[in-house]
């Protein structure tokens, strides 16, 4: 009996050492909201994130809401009452999780916003995008060149189609834009025929493809199908921007606008290639997950946080300190060398 009882309690002790090494092997548990799995670009952030957080000795706790803002706030309810050390959110709507992340920061959970800024919180700890702004003005210096604005006598005919009115982000991507655009406007070059241009009144609902397309349809029906020429689309992003090629391929006989997007979507790169669809600004979502790694393990380790602005981003209760990592724009002549000798994407999958 004392030996088979000695070898239990060793048998014991081994299991015990087990469990605490385990334990051990764990750096933390950081929890990873994202908004939704029906816009590719937050499969690979979220992906991408997972990846190089495990990599680093992180368990993650990866949860996509599929654009439902009260699953999303459930779902960081639930990462806080799971304690986890850390969260890292991309919002649905900037103003819907205020309540929610006063119960993290009450935890002690620090918070870094990813792509999109929190608004109304001081739960915020830090924000992670790409240089917003610059995405933009990237769009609107793409259509001045396309269209020779410097030169060129006009007037072009222009349509304005941005995102989410809730997504914080479009304030900065059609506010770039529109800086680079609105000169040309006041002068008389570029017209929009259907007097569609504050940014509410060509928001887009979710980004969606299909309400895009609505939209545009509507546009086209009521402004050129007399055939008069579109010239440009200002589209802020590639979901946006694949509605209006969509509505132009069923509806629109003229010469072909030029049209720009963001976020180098797989379903959109084909259409660069083949032109029907002039650029798009490309955040490498690598590039970002790679940054917020390294913010969420110097939080982790006490470190100094890396941030290379601490004067733009102001969500409603102060400013908060912010890593911007800068977007590149992509055409037919460069897609090649960005998208697939870089291996974000390979040859196959945007055929």
């Amino acid at each position: 009996m004392n030996k088979k009882l000695a070898i239990m309690t060793a048998a014991l002790c081994v299991a015990a050492m087990g469990t605490a090494a385990n334990a051990e092997e764990s750096k933390g548990t950081i929890g990873v909201a994202m908004p939704t799995q029906d816009l590719q670009r937050w499969n690979q952030d979220g992906e991408n994130m997972k990846a190089s957080l495990e990599e680093k000795g992180y368990t993650v706790d990866l949860q996509y809401a599929g654009n439902d803002v009260q699953t999303q706030v459930s779902q960081v309810e639930n990462m806080i009452a799971n304690g986890d050390d850390l969260l890292v959110v991309a919002s649905i709507e900037g103003d819907s999780l205020g309540t929610v992340l006063a119960s993290a920061k009450e935890a002690g959970i620090p918070v870094i916003a990813y792509d999109r800024l929190i608004m109304n919180t001081d739960a915020v700890s830090y924000y992670a995008t790409f240089d917003n702004y610059l995405v933009g003005k990237t769009q609107g210096e793409y259509i001045v060149e396309a269209l020779d604005l410097e030169n060129a006598e006009g007037p072009f005919n222009l349509e304005l189609v941005t995102g989410d009115p809730g997504d914080n982000n479009v304030n900065f991507f059609f506010g770039g834009a529109m800086d680079v655009l609105q000169p040309y406007i006041d002068e008389g070059k570029l017209v929009v025929p259907s007097g569609q241009m504050t940014k509410d009144e060509v928001a887009t609902a979710n980004w969606d493809t299909a309400t895009a397309q609505s939209r545009f349809e509507n546009i086209l029906s009521s402004y050129y199908a007399d055939g008069t020429n579109l010239d440009a689309v200002l589209a802020s992003n590639d979901s946006t921007a694949l509605g209006v090629i969509n509505a132009l391929a069923a509806n629109y006989t003229g010469e072909y606008p030029v049209i720009t997007g963001q976020d180098c979507d797989v379903a959109n790169v084909p259409h660069i290639v083949d032109g029907t669809q002039g650029m798009s600004v490309f955040k490498d979502t690598r590039t970002l997950a790679a940054q917020v790694v390294e913010m969420v393990d110097a939080i982790m380790t006490d470190a100094e946080v890396p941030v290379n602005d601490t004067e733009s981003y102001d969500n409603g209760t102060g400013v908060i300190p912010t890593y911007l990592c800068e977007p590149t724009a992509v055409t037919a002549e460069n897609y090649q060398e960005m998208l697939i000798d870089s291996g974000y994407y390979t040859e196959d999958q945007i055929k």
